[in-house]
């Protein structure tokens, strides 16, 4: 599976949980648990919105598509 975005990455970054997010967001907790696995992706407003609550810019949220050398 690929990986594409980095929710769980930042999550434990901000010493936060998938069970807060969900919270926050108004979503069920296996539905941000899918997310963090990348088994599933939030839509493109969600996305925006877990920004906003994470209070870091979209980008840090996803997995760069550059290839590094």
């Amino acid at each position: 599976m690929k990986e594409i975005n980095r929710l769980k990455v930042v999550l434990v970054e901000q010493k936060r949980t998938g069970k807060w997010l969900a919270e926050t967001l108004g979503k069920n907790e296996a539905t941000i648990s899918r997310w963090c696995t990348n088994e599933t992706q939030p839509s493109l407003d969600t996305l925006l919105a877990i920004a906003k609550v994470l209070n870091v810019d979209i980008k840090e949220l996803l997995v760069s598509s550059k290839e590094t050398k």
